[in-house]
């Protein structure tokens, strides 16, 4: 299974994951096929975005892909930044500048305005049978500042209340186990099985 990221950190947090469900050593990354191209995330919603990436990769390549489209949704803000979270301040986007935007947004926003959620849909495609989606999502508020060192994205600025703390306060496996990505695979782990013995007859699945 080809994971479709270069995001080392998103990258990581699928193997852990995976481990957890017992299929981490089938993992390979979009760094093993540095001929592919990127794929355009024209799509107008998280499930259009990841079903892009995930069908375009098993097409080019005849391998099982998993792509997933990701971000994180201010309702106060519109729905901001939403399927740009990863490119929010702009083309050169950092998690720096991203944060510092959605910091300055919020800046004038009364207290339940900062509510949040994270969003990560996740496709599974292979070359000629019907795609597999699962979705998963957690809810939170966004601080007035950074808070922790681990994690990327906008995790120094989304603060759990259940844990009272940051995504980037919390360990790896304390994150998977809430994150919205962790809730995803979870769906995954009880989807993928049925979806890959439904499956088992087509070529794809039997080209070792």
């Amino acid at each position: 299974m080809i994971i479709a990221t270069r995001n080392n950190g998103k990258l990581k947090e699928f193997r852990d994951l995976m481990e957890a469900i017992g299929l981490d050593e089938t993992i390979h990354s979009l760094e093993e096929y540095p001929e592919l191209p990127e794929v355009e995330e024209t799509g107008q919603s998280f499930e259009e975005n990841a079903r892009l990436k995930a069908e375009t990769i098993a097409e080019l390549t005849g391998e099982i892909v998993l792509a997933d489209d990701s971000g994180l949704v201010v309702p106060s803000l519109d729905g901001e930044p939403g399927i740009y979270s990863a490119r929010y301040s702009g083309t050169n986007a950092t998690d720096q500048t991203n944060n510092q935007k959605l910091l300055k947004e919020l800046a004038q926003c009364a207290p339940h305005q900062r509510e949040a959620y994270f969003v990560s849909c996740i496709v599974v495609s292979a070359k000629g049978v019907d795609s597999l989606v699962v979705e998963g999502r957690v809810n939170g508020e966004i601080l007035h500042e950074p808070k922790g060192l681990d994690g990327f994205g906008y995790d120094p600025l989304f603060y759990y209340e259940p844990k009272e703390k940051t995504f980037a306060q919390m360990t790896m496996a304390e994150k998977n186990e809430l994150s919205h990505r962790g809730r995803a695979i979870q769906s995954l782990k009880q989807k993928l099985p049925i979806w890959l013995k439904e499956n088992e007859d087509h070529e794809v699945f039997n080209n070792e």
